[in-house]
C-alpha cells in the first residue's frame, strides 16, 4: 500500500534533508519492486511517462502519511531526482542531454567537486552541484557495471564508454582513479569526455576562427584528394573536432574505415566502417584488441580512406605507418606541441616499443605523411597554428618541413590572422 511507504510515527514535520532522504529511499524501492529493471533501464517514451507519473504519486502519498506540509516545487524536484536515480544515472543526468547540451567535459574531484567545461571553452567551472559519496559510487556502478569494469583497490584505474543514448547519441569517454591512488574525502576521481551529438561541420570551426576558410579549403582539397595527414596538439586543443571536420570533405561513396580507442568520431556517411579497440576482460582469458590491430585489419577490407584515432604508443604508430606506405590515404592524430616536437613523439614510441633507429623513424615517417596539421590554444582560445608539408627526403637524417600556412601570433585575439607561405624555411 502507498500508505505504507512511510510510518508516521516515524517521520514527521517539515520537509528537513533527513525525511527527504528518507521518501527518497523508500519510493526508490517502491518502484524496484514495482517494475521490472529492464524496463526501468531502458524505458521507452510512454513507459517514462508511465513510470514519473507513478513516482509522483507515491511522493506525494508519502508526504500525506508523514504529515507533511504540501509543497508542489518540493514534491516536484524529489519526483525528478526519483525518476533520474531509478531510470538515469542520477545527478548525472543534470550535466548530460537532454539536462544540458553544451558540456564537453566533467570532472569529479577526489573531494568530491564537481566541475564541467563547456563547449568551446578551454578551462574548466564549478557545476554547482554537490553529490554525497555513496550517489557517486552508485552511478559509477551503473556506467560500469554492464561494461563488466569495477574499479577497486586491485583495479585502480580503469577506462571505459559512456554509452550513446537516445538524448545524447555521442556517448563519451569515461576514466576513473579510485581513492587507493587519488586520496581524497572518499569519492573516486572521475573524468568524462563526451563526443559530439552531430557530425562536426567545418563552418563550425570557421565562426569559432580556428583556422580561416582559404586554409579550410585547402584542406577539403587534400582529404580529397587522399593526401596523409597528421594532426597534432594538445590535450584538448580539439585534435579530433578538427578530423571529424576534415571528413566531411571525403568524397561520397568512399569506404571508410576509422580505427578508435575509443569511438569518438561521427562521420555521416552510410559507407563508414567503425573498428573499436577492447582492452582485456579483467579475470578471464579474452585478450585485449589495440589499435594496432584494428589498423592491419582495416588493411583487409580495402578501405578508400583510414581514419585512426590518436597514436598513443609504438605498436600503433606502426601499424598506421606500415598502411600508409603501402599506398593507404589516411589521417591520424598525435599528442605533440609543435611539428616538429610531433615527429620526434612518433620516432621515440616506435623507437622504445619496436627498436625502430631514429633514422629509419625519420624515413618512414617522411614517406608516410604528406601534411601536418598543427593546433594549440592562443590567448584561451583553440587556433591552428601551422599547416606543413613534410617533404620525402631527409636531410643530414633529418625531416624537412616546409610551411604552407603560419599563424601570426602578434594578431589581435579577435582577429586572428595567417600568413601564407612558400619558401622552403624551416622554422619548426
Amino acid at each position: 500500500m502507498v500508505m505504507d511507504l512511510l510510518d508516521p510515527t516515524v517521520i514527521q514535520g517539515s520537509p528537513d534533508a533527513a525525511t527527504r532522504q528518507e521518501i527518497l529511499e523508500r519510493v526508490i524501492d517502491a518502484m524496484n519492486r514495482e517494475f521490472p529493471g529492464t524496463l526501468l533501464r531502458s524505458p521507452d517514451e510512454a513507459e517514462r511517462l508511465h513510470v514519473e507519473a507513478r513516482i509522483a504519486g507515491l511522493v506525494a502519498s508519502a508526504f500525506r502519511a508523514a504529515s507533511l506540509p504540501p509543497s508542489v516545487s518540493e514534491q516536484a524536484q524529489l519526483s525528478q531526482e526519483i525518476a533520474r536515480r531509478v531510470m538515469g544515472l542520477g545527478f548525472l543526468d543534470l550535466l548530460l542531454p537532454p539536462g544540458r547540451t553544451d558540456l564537453s567535459e566533467i570532472t569529479i574531484y577526489s573531494s568530491g567537486l564537481i566541475q564541467v567545461m563547456k563547449k568551446g571553452n578551454v578551462r574548466w567551472e564549478d557545476a554547482g552541484l554537490e553529490v554525497e559519496p555513496a550517489e557517486v559510487w552508485r552511478v559509477l556502478n551503473l556506467v560500469l557495471g554492464p561494461q563488466s569494469r569495477a574499479v577497486n583497490e586491485a583495479t585502480p584505474s580503469v577506462n571505459a564508454k559512456l554509452p550513446a543514448t537516445r538524448h545524447n547519441p555521442g556517448g563519451g569517454r569515461v576514466k576513473v582513479l579510485h581513492p587507493v591512488i587519488a586520496p581524497g574525502k572518499g569519492y573516486p576521481s572521475v573524468n568524462i569526455r563526451l563526443f559530439e551529438q552531430k557530425p562536426v561541420r567545418p563552418d563550425w570551426l570557421l565562426e569559432r576562427k580556428l583556422m580561416n576558410g582559404n586554409m579550410m579549403l585547402f584542406l577539403g582539397d587534400s582529404m580529397q584528394s587522399g593526401q596523409r595527414i597528421l594532426i597534432s596538439g594538445a590535450t584538448r586543443t580539439g585534435k579530433t573536432t578538427l578530423l571529424s571536420a576534415l571528413c566531411n570533405f571525403l568524397p561520397e561513396g568512399w569506404r571508410i574505415v576509422k580505427i578508435e580507442d575509443p569511438e569518438e568520431i561521427w562521420i555521416d556517411r552510410k559507407t563508414v566502417q567503425t573498428i573499436e579497440a577492447r582492452p582485456a576482460t579483467v579475470g578471464s582469458e579474452v585478450p585485449s584488441y589495440t589499435l594496432a590491430d584494428g589498423v592491419d585489419d582495416a588493411m583487409r577490407m580495402s578501405p578508400d580512406y583510414l581514419i585512426v584515432g590518436e597514436v598513443r604508443d609504438g605498436y600503433a604508430g606502426m601499424a598506421l605507418l606500415r598502411a600508409l606506405m603501402t599506398g593507404h590515404a589516411g589521417a591520424c592524430t598525435l599528442h605533440a606541441d609543435s611539428p616538429r616536437e610531433a615527429l620526434g613523439r612518433l620516432s621515440t614510441l616506435l623507437g622504445s616499443e619496436k627498436g625502430v633507429s631514429p633514422h629509419d623513424a625519420a624515413r618512414m615517417i617522411a614517406s608516410s605523411v604528406d601534411l601536418l596539421v598543427q593546433i594549440r590554444i592562443v590567448d584561451e582560445v583553440r587556433r591552428v597554428t601551422s599547416i606543413v608539408r613534410l617533404e620525402k627526403q631527409l636531410q643530414d637524417g633529418e625531416a624537412v618541413f616546409t610551411p604552407l600556412w603560419l599563424y601570426d601570433e602578434g594578431s589581435p585575439a579577435d582577429q586572428p590572422r595567417w600568413s601564407l607561405l612558400e619558401g622552403k624555411v624551416d622554422p619548426l
